[in-house]
């Protein structure tokens, strides 16, 4: 007796077989991709919340450094003020009273997550508030000022130059 003759057609040649089933549901997001979408709605809750509210096709650089001032309220990282005994330190011996900010690394993450959704939902690349000069300067700033307080050098890397033979 043949094994050949006595196995059942694949699945694959009955015609109806993928008619009759729903497809399959698509992947779950990445988890960049849910934080983006996460940030997207909360920058735009926080410009509905605005007193007048203020529209996503309406906002500008002014509307999104003022969100990245709010959101140091929500803040974790210590951020000790120049008459602090614990300024410049980074890491002081007991606890004061300077104020929690967002770290700069988380900001700058955020922006760039809001950068791309706000292309992502049909903003011009050309006028993309998130990355306005404005922005960039305010980063730097929370950068440099963060570092200073902490006691940590962030000098700007030299270019190398590769000498030619």
């Amino acid at each position: 007796m043949s094994m050949t003759s006595q196995n059942p057609a694949p699945e694959s040649s009955t015609p109806d077989h993928h008619h009759n089933s729903p497809p399959p549901p698509p992947p779950p997001p990445s988890r960049y991709e849910s934080q983006k979408r996460r940030d997207w709605n909360t920058f735009g809750h926080y410009l509905k919340n605005q007193r007048p509210p203020i529209s996503l096709s309406d906002f500008n650089f002014n509307h999104v450094l003022e969100f990245l001032r709010y959101l140091d309220q929500f803040g974790k990282t210590k951020v000790h003020l120049h008459g602090c005994v614990f300024f410049g330190q980074p890491e002081p011996p007991a606890s004061c009273t300077c104020p929690l900010r967002q770290a700069w690394g988380s900001l700058d993450a955020l922006i760039g997550r809001l950068r791309a959704a706000y292309e992502e939902n049909g903003g011009s690349p050309g006028s993309n508030p998130f990355g306005d000069g404005a922005i960039r300067v305010h980063l730097r700033e929370v950068k440099l000022c963060q570092a200073k307080a902490r006691g940590i050098p962030y000098k700007k890397k030299k270019k190398k130059m590769i000498k030619l033979k």
